[in-house]
């Protein structure tokens, strides 16, 4: 089971979200690439980035943060929030980002997905209200369910699925294991839990399914309901 620790990059600074809503942002840091140094003296092997702005605009949108990120720190970063294009993932790894997340591009052309899989270190992020996919920053919910997007990644080269439920994001409510675990077996991919993980329990669950291999803590250690340094 990989923790993955996350910070959301608004205007310059880390925050969370609660479901998703922009203006439910709360601020935790003014200079992010600390808070990611602290997840690497912790022990992280990961860091999960997610650009808010860029999400919504379909564009990098926290370059400087990120760059500066990537110069102060040695761990492992996979980054998402409005990667729409080959040169905007180019862009990344080459600044030395690790691994790209695809979200919304994944439901609108599958195709383009699995031709980048096949060339670039990359993830899909399905996140999902009530079962069925949200993109564009969850601005927006599609008909299609998110068991029947990850099917359709089942044999692409992706690396893993990053699967959320937006309902439970930013709110301390618990992981939504039985969710995760329909994706992860819809797909047959390293399938990573997001939103709502609260404290240990949460970890200890998804362990014990086996097929879910890692996880994302986010608002559960800014707001101090879990110990991740001990759990690290």
């Amino acid at each position: 089971m990989t923790i993955f620790p996350a910070i959301d990059l608004k205007d310059g600074k880390a925050v969370r979200l609660s479901k998703g809503l922009m203006d439910s942002a709360k601020i935790y840091s003014d200079t992010p690439w600390e808070l990611v140094k602290t997840f690497e003296e912790m022990g992280a092997e990961w860091v999960h980035l997610v650009d808010l702005n860029g999400a919504f605009a379909g564009e990098p949108k926290n370059l400087d943060e990120i760059v500066k990120i990537r110069e102060n720190c040695n761990v492992k970063l996979e980054l998402g929030g409005g990667i729409r294009d080959e040169a905007t993932i180019k862009q990344y790894l080459d600044l030395g980002i690790d691994r790209v997340i695809l979200g919304s591009i994944a439901v609108k052309d599958p195709q383009f997905v699995k031709d980048m899989a096949a060339k670039y270190p990359v993830v899909v992020g399905i996140d999902a209200i009530d079962g069925y996919v949200a993109v564009e920053g969850w601005g927006e919910v599609s008909e299609m369910k998110a068991t029947d997007l990850a099917k359709e990644f089942a044999n692409a080269g992706v690396q893993a699925i990053i699967c959320t439920d937006v309902g439970r994001d930013g709110m301390l409510s618990g992981v939504n294991v039985e969710f995760t675990l329909d994706v992860a077996r819809a797909s047959g991919i390293d399938t990573i839990a997001s939103g709502g993980v609260k404290d240990e329990s949460d970890i200890v669950a998804l362990k014990a399914t086996k097929e879910i291999t890692g996880v994302i803590v986010g608002k559960a250690y800014y707001e101090g309901t879990i110990n991740l340094a001990a759990l690290l």
